[in-house]
Parts: C-alpha cells; sequence; structure tokens
C-alpha cells in the first residue's frame, strides 16, 4: 500500500525545520527505567519552546502557504499544543491566526495561545464542537484551515521527531518498541514511517486514553466512543485522521488503553524519577508500561514525552497525590479526650516516631462526637506505607484510636 507520506517526506521536512524549532535531546532515562522495570529511551518534546511536539508539523504546513492564503490568515482547532505551534509560527511568518480551543482547556494553554500573537476563541466541550465553530468562521472569514493531524505536511513534520530518535539513539537495533500516544494519530503516522525505515522490524505501540479510544476504535471497525473528563486532554479526539487512520492500519502493531489513574501515575513518575514535567498527553506513553509492565519487559523500549503543557495548579495536585499513594504524606484521625496537654501528647509521640506534622483539625463541636471527647485530623510527612502503620500501632498502644483516612498503595509500587 502506497502511504500519503514517505521518508522522503519526513527527511524534506527535517530540512524546513533546521533553526526553527529545537531538537530535542533523546536521553536514556535509567531512574524511571529503573522504576517501570524497563530499559527505557525517552524522546524530549516537552522542551520544545511551545512545549509540544506541534510546532514541527505547524511550521511545515505554515511555510508551504503562497501569498494569497497567507494574507487570508489561517485557523485551527486545538486543545492547546497544536494551538500553540500554529500561533508561535504563524506571528513569526507574520500571518494572522485564530485558534478555536474547547470551553475547558487549561488557563496556562489558553494564555500561551494568546502570548504568541494568536486570536483565541473557546467554544465547545470538545474538539469536534471546536470544529462547527472553525467551519463557521472559515465561512465567515476565508481563513485557510491548519489541521492538527489530518495533512501530509503536518504528519512528515511530526515524523521529524521520529527521525531525529532514530538517528540519535536507533542504531542496530537499540530500539525495540517505540510507545507513542495518540489523539488523532499524526505524532505516531510520522514517528512510524520514520522509524520502520530505520529497523523495520521495530514494534510500534500506540496509547490512547480509555475515555477516548477513538483510534483504537477505528482500526477495529467499531463505533466510536469516547466521553468524560481526562488528564490527557492533549489526546482527547473523538474521531482520527482518515490519513492518520490508514499509516496506523499498515505500521501500528497495537494500541493500548490506560485509565485515569494509570495516567496520572505517569505524570507523577516522570517528576518524581525523572525531573520531567509532562502533561496527561505527554506522559500517556509511560502509563502504558505502568498498565501492562510484562508486555514491555526485557525489551528495549522508547518512548516520547510528547508534551509538558500542564497547569501548574493540577500538577501540584498530581504531586501531593502521589505523595500520598505512596504513604509519604498521610492523614490521620484520632480519638482523644477532650483535656488540656492531650494534643501536645499526641504531637510528641508522632514526632518520636519520626514523622513530621504539616496540618491539624481539631474538631469538637461536632454532634456525634462525645461531649468530653474530641477527634483530631493530622495531616502528617512520612517515609513510606509501613512507616504510616508504624505510626498509626503507637498512637494505639497509648489508647489513642486512631484510622487512617488517605489511600495508600500498599504493594509497594514505585510509581
Amino acid at each position: 500500500m502506497t502511504l500519503p507520506v514517505t521518508f522522503e517526506d519526513i527527511e524534506k521536512a527535517q530540512e524546513q525545520l533546521s533553526g526553527k524549532i529545537l531538537r530535542t535531546p533523546t536521553i536514556p532515562a535509567p531512574a524511571l527505567g529503573q522504576a517501570l522495570g524497563i530499559d527505557l529511551t525517552l524522546k524530549l518534546e516537552n522542551l520544545q519552546l511551545t512545549g509540544s511536539f506541534k510546532s514541527r508539523g505547524a511550521y511545515v504546513k505554515l511555510s508551504s502557504l503562497n501569498a494569497e492564503e497567507r494574507a487570508r490568515g489561517v485557523i485551527a482547532m486545538s486543545a492547546g499544543n497544536h494551538a500553540q505551534g500554529v500561533a508561535y509560527h504563524a506571528t513569526a511568518l507574520s500571518i494572522h491566526s485564530t485558534i478555536v480551543m474547547p470551553a475547558a482547556t487549561p488557563f496556562t494553554k489558553v494564555e500561551k495561545t494568546r502570548n504568541y500573537g494568536a486570536q483565541v476563541v473557546q467554544f465547545g466541550a470538545t474538539l469536534a464542537e471546536s470544529r462547527d465553530k472553525v467551519e463557521e468562521l472559515i465561512a465567515e472569514h476565508g481563513y485557510v484551515l491548519i489541521h492538527p493531524y489530518d495533512d501530509p505536511m503536518i504528519i512528515a513534520g511530526q515524523g521529524t521527531a521520529g527521525l531525529e530518535l532514530m538517528q540519535d539513539a536507533g542504531a542496530a537495533g537499540a530500539i525495540e518498541t517505540l510507545v507513542v500516544p495518540i489523539g488523532g494519530g499524526g505524532l505516531i503516522s510520522g514517528m512510524a514511517i520514520a522509524a520502520k525505515k530505520f529497523n523495520p522490524a521495530i514494534e510500534i505501540i500506540g496509547v490512547q486514553s480509555e475515555q477516548f479510544p477513538s483510534m483504537y476504535a477505528a482500526l477495529r471497525g467499531q463505533p466510536p466512543r469516547f466521553g468524560g473528563e481526562t488528564l490527557a486532554e492533549g489526546i482527547a479526539v473523538k474521531i482520527p485522521g482518515a490519513m492518520t487512520t490508514e499509516i496506523c492500519r499498515t505500521l501500528v502493531d497495537d494500541i493500548i488503553l490506560v485509565d485515569e489513574i494509570e495516567i496520572e501515575r505517569a505524570v507523577n513518575g516522570c517528576a518524581e524519577h525523572q525531573n520531567l514535567v509532562a502533561e496527561g498527553a505527554g506522559a500517556a506513553g509511560i502509563a502504558a508500561m505502568i498498565k501492562a509492565p510484562e508486555r514491555f519487559a526485557g525489551k528495549r523500549v522508547a518512548s516520547v514525552i510528547c508534551g509538558g503543557n500542564i497547569d501548574q495548579r493540577m500538577l501540584a495536585t498530581v504531586l501531593l497525590r502521589g505523595l500520598t499513594r505512596h504513604g509519604r504524606l498521610a492523614r490521620l484521625r484520632i480519638d482523644i479526650t477532650d483535656q488540656p496537654g492531650t494534643l501536645a501528647r499526641v504531637a510528641g509521640l508522632i514526632g518520636r516516631s519520626g514523622a513530621n506534622i504539616v496540618e491539624v483539625h481539631h474538631q469538637r463541636m461536632f454532634q456525634d462526637v462525645p461531649i468530653k471527647q474530641a477527634e483530631l485530623e493530622v495531616l502528617i510527612e512520612t517515609r513510606n506505607p509501613d512507616h504510616v502503620l508504624e505510626i498509626v500501632a503507637a498512637l494505639d498502644a497509648e489508647g489513642l484510636k486512631t484510622s487512617v483516612l488517605s489511600n495508600m498503595a500498599m504493594e509497594g509500587r514505585p510509581l
């Protein structure tokens, strides 16, 4: 089958992009790989100026427009990363850009897109609904559509990430499996074409959110199904591209679906073990390794951290939830007698156990608490889940009935 994009198209795109984007590093990731039990290599597209791989395809497409098309201006629908890529390069090329973004797009992506010079219109709950607004604005103003994934030049531009990865780390079969997040399919299509040229035997694994398994369904002839909130809004695509579906049908070996907790653990794992800031979609490849570690055990695996544009408040929440999951933050409820000195006694016991108190809530007014008793809710910093249980045992031994309110993973998972 003849594909709509060739390896030569990707090589040409690489020449066009020289000096226009960052050639991001391809690095061994021993700390994260050890936590996963995998020989892991990462391509760090989160380090692009606009925070994601989308800058690649955006420039290749925009630079191909003729003078008449540039004068009309361009439009795109995007949850954020394609938006920033188009806005940045359009401004650099003196092209007016309008970006339609879903209403719930994280604030950081909206503001960055505006700061790159685009006119931002927020409309709809999903990209599919944003597309309706795009069509309306095209009819009204004559804008040129810069599609986020279903365009040969976009696919070729995204494929340069795979070309760089294989040039930097793919020699002599150094990579056996390549794991790539899938939204509309532009990134995995381009990267698969590049990777297969270097190593026809390389295994290409896609990753999608269980909430939006659009490519997974399309390749199986199933009707599209989608819905719900997802941390990986960058790959929350209802319907994949026609071109990208055919490329994936030819070159992608399998697609793994990951749930929200696995995506969250992947974002946390990138930060904790590899000092990398990844958005939900950007860490989806790692989420697949958390979901199915046996699938990757003993293999030389590469993945792309395809974006780092995560809302700071959301990142803070993910990191704090990670500390709780690992038993390094724990919330305890302690029943005490309502007498002077009891609070100091509890604090002393916790301190002697080697924990640090972060917060204390002292409740004596609830009607279900006996009038001569009170409840303490204490947030403490600890070493691990076993340490939490040691502290609970120490408090119980002193007659202070204690329960753990936080949800800890007790099976010793590193992520």
